[in-house]
């Protein structure tokens, strides 16, 4: 977990579910009380809209129902209900990589506040947020991390 989530870091329960109330998740160990907001194309089109994520730690996160994952790039999957679609997580490839849950799904990260956002140059007029949080353009963040391949669905 990053040093920006530092303050935001806890240990407790959360307990979500999709739309249809098929698939369950249940935080139950380390997560971030904070969400990351991502503006790039890829997030948009899955979700429809600006995304948010807050951070779990794998050990962390129960899944119970039917779910299907989709490689959306060579290092990260994105994982939803197979029953009514609703978007779950995303989540890079590593065994120990973080899950990046879905903040609609839990009724306590209602009150998550946004602590970063990237691609925030792509922003859709619709999405544009104010605040005093961590913002990163496209340039930055691919600076940073050479392995994305670009703002492409």
């Amino acid at each position: 977990m990053s040093d920006i989530a530092a303050p935001y870091r806890r240990t407790g329960r959360l307990v979500g579910t999709c739309l249809c109330g098929g698939t369950r998740i249940r935080v139950d160990g380390d997560y971030v009380a904070a969400v990351g907001v991502c503006h790039c194309r890829k997030c948009r089109v899955w979700s429809g809209t600006i995304t948010g994520y807050f951070l779990a730690k794998p050990d962390a996160v129960y899944v119970e129902g039917p779910t299907k994952s989709y490689a959306s790039t060579p290092f990260a999957s994105r994982t939803f209900c197979e029953v009514c679609g609703t978007n779950l997580w995303l989540r890079n490839n590593g065994e120990d990589d973080e899950y990046e849950l879905m903040p609609a799904l839990f009724a306590e990260a209602d009150s998550f506040p946004v602590i970063s956002e990237i691609y925030c140059d792509r922003a859709p007029a619709y999405g544009q947020l104010k605040g005093d949080h961590k913002r990163a353009t496209q340039a930055q963040y691919e600076a940073n991390n050479p392995f994305v391949e670009g703002d492409t669905p």
